[in-house]
This record gives structure tokens, sequence and C-alpha cells, in this order.
């Protein structure tokens, strides 16, 4: 982290294109993370959400295999752990994942 004057900023905003485009940059895509988390909490199910941090993981990992208790999704997705574990269940049902002892597993 970086600890910039205010007097700097300002001076940085409007002399330097480039800082400018940067900083209006990294305020754009912090807006559209935030406003898909408030979109995926009010529009999406539960079972939904979790499978959408189930995909999000895959891809951040580049793995089929989730390392996650599932107290720390519920964590994440802000439910109980019961909750989660229900979940995880019925996507096994559906045979969207597999739940193992220390894992879950993508297909």
């Amino acid at each position: 982290m970086l600890l910039i004057p205010v007097n700097k900023m300002d001076h940085w905003l409007i002399h330097y294109k480039s800082w400018r485009a940067f900083v209006l940059n990294s305020y754009n895509n912090r807006m559209y993370e935030l406003l898909g988390a408030i979109g995926s909490l009010a529009f999406m199910k539960k079972e939904q959400r979790l499978l959408k941090l189930l995909k999000d993981k895959q891809n951040i990992f580049k793995s089929n295999i989730i390392n996650n208790t599932h107290q720390e999704l519920a964590e994440e997705l802000n439910t109980s752990r019961v909750v989660i574990s229900r979940i995880l269940k019925t996507l096994e049902t559906k045979k969207i994942i597999r739940l193992n002892r220390k894992y879950i597993e993508i297909n």
C-alpha cells in the first residue's frame, strides 16, 4: 500500500493524464465489483451465488479442486455453514460437484 498526500494527488490528477486515467480506471473497477456484489446479493439465489463462487475460484486457481472448508465458503457468502453444506449436498446430487473429505471437485 502506498500513501500519497492529498496535495500531490490533486497536482498529479491535473498535470498527468496517465495518472488521472489510472485513478479513474481503479475507481471504475471497484465500482463494477461493488455493483456485481450488490446484484448477486439482490437477484441470485444462494445456490447460484455458491456455484458462481466455486466457478470463480476454479478460474482463479486454474483447478477443478477447491480447497475451502464449508465454513470458509459460508463466511465468504455471509451465510451459515449449515446452509452451505446443504446446498453443496444438493449440487452433488445434481452431479455438478463431487464432495470429498478435504476438498470440493467441480465436474
